[in-house]
């Protein structure tokens, strides 16, 4: 899904239009402005915020005069993209690691997301070089400790709990005396039901206990405006907090939350963008607006990528693609690290211009087809893989029998591959893709 739902999309949309008018005058800027309007409302935006925030840039875009060099329409579109910045913060608040064990005691309402945010969070850490460990403190809900081991077992991090101790503070205690030697250590706590005085309350009690280094609220990004209040509270409670905000791949209030939270003052750490593990990422004003706005975010793209793509295979891979020498094999990597940095759509919204192009229903099939595709290369023998060229009707009958899809669904891979490998021959030979190769490439899944 895109970021926000249909706030993403219809911000992406009306730059879009902005970017294909050919006059930038006084009609056309509140036009903007009001397309602007109505899709912050529509995604439950404080109606005096966005009018202050539709004021801001109105008045830039009719009162100031574009830099030298810089067209109406460049200038328009910067001052669009630096108001909403400015109005949801202009910096990151990153993860300061600078002391042992750093401790993290992680609140939220029953139903934030806080038990899957510890595995994002646990996932995030691994990937920048730390080994945390998770205490359970929750005495609450059934199950609490089964999830949470779940989700460690599984990245192999150590946890402490036990379902059978209903003292929380106990627990905590106990936790922090098996982990102490630990570098980071994240403490779950209980889930409350309505009153954010609750949660104050508890984190005093847990405060006196582990002295966390950092408080951190999980908020519910469908909750849209009520977000505000919580963040609000629990900002004036303390001055080591911050907000994690979960469930922005798709909600209708999420521009509602993020704007609330952002009012208070209260600093956003990480948002959750999806239900992959690794949808999890530091809050970056610049870069999510950029991306909200269908203008990209390259530096976010080249980061997933360095975490999550093997480099030498990335090499081998592309030097295979480039000399003629791509086989089978070389694709299903190639599958699989674009599998490893996310949902197409994601990635594709990360590349300026390109995810407005490219519909969410048609990155669907595109991963739908990937998937297939793969299911047929588990059914091919290894000399078929690597020599896709011996393929012929016998064998395509029997891979589609041993991978369960049409014949003709066996040779719209093979069509693929022979593209792509036509393709990956051109960049060799001109040094560069032409977009034409680059449409045919994507024109094969688009189909």
């Amino acid at each position: 899904m895109a970021m926000l739902g249909s706030l993403g999309e219809n911000l992406s949309n009306t730059m879009k239009k902005l970017v294909g008018m050919s006059v930038i005058d006084k009609k056309t800027i509140k036009e903007v402005v009001k397309e602007i309007q109505r899709a912050l409302i529509q995604s439950d935006v404080n109606i005096a915020l966005v009018l202050d925030l539709s004021k801001k840039i109105e008045s830039r875009a009719l009162e100031e005069e574009p830099p030298k060099g810089i067209t109406p329409r460049e200038h328009v579109i910067t001052i669009i993209y630096e108001e909403m910045v400015n109005f949801l913060g202009t910096e990151p608040v990153g993860l300061n690691i600078d002391q042992k064990p750093y401790k993290i005691l992680l609140l939220g309402l029953q139903g934030s997301g806080k038990t899957t945010t510890i595995g994002k969070m646990c996932r995030f850490l691994i990937k920048k070089g730390f080994n945390p460990a998770v205490v359970c403190t929750d005495t609450w809900r059934p199950a609490a400790y089964e999830q949470l081991r779940q989700l460690t077992e599984e990245m192999q991090i150590p946890l402490y709990g036990d379902p059978d101790n209903k003292d929380a503070l106990d627990l905590a205690r106990k936790g922090l005396q098996e982990f102490k030697n630990k570098k980071v250590i994240i403490f779950d706590t209980a889930g409350r039901h309505k009153q954010e005085e609750d949660l104050i309350a508890e984190m005093d009690e847990f405060d006196k206990i582990i002295e966390p280094t950092e408080a951190i609220l999980v908020i519910d990004g469908t909750i849209g405006q009520q977000a505000g209040e919580q963040a609000r509270a629990f900002s004036q409670a303390t001055d080591i907090g911050s907000i994690i905000i979960t469930k922005l791949d798709g909600s209708a209030k999420g521009g509602g939350a993020m704007s609330a939270v952002a009012e208070t003052g209260a600093p956003i750490k990480f948002i959750g963008t999806g239900e992959r593990i690794d949808d999890f990422e530091l809050f970056d004003p610049q870069r999510f607006i950029s991306r909200l706005l269908g203008m990209g975010d390259i530096q976010t793209l080249i980061e997933k990528a360095e975490e999550n793509i093997d480099e030498d295979l990335a090499e081998q891979t592309m030097a295979n693609m480039l000399n003629g020498k791509f086989t089978l094999v070389d694709m299903r990597n190639q599958f699989e690290m674009m599998n490893n940095m996310g949902p197409m759509q994601q990635v594709l919204n990360m590349i300026p211009r390109m995810g407005n192009k490219i519909p969410k229903e048609a990155s669907k099939v595109t991963e739908d087809k990937i998937e297939r595709y793969k299911v047929m290369m588990s059914s091919m023998t290894e000399d078929e893989m690597l020599n896709p060229k011996i393929i012929k009707q016998s064998r395509v009958q029997r891979i589609a029998r041993g991978s369960g899809v049409s014949e003709s669904e066996v040779k719209d891979l093979l069509k693929y591959y022979n593209t792509t490998k036509k393709a990956m021959k051109g960049i060799g030979k001109r040094g560069r893709m032409g977009g034409g190769a680059m449409n045919r490439l994507m024109g094969q899944f688009m189909r």
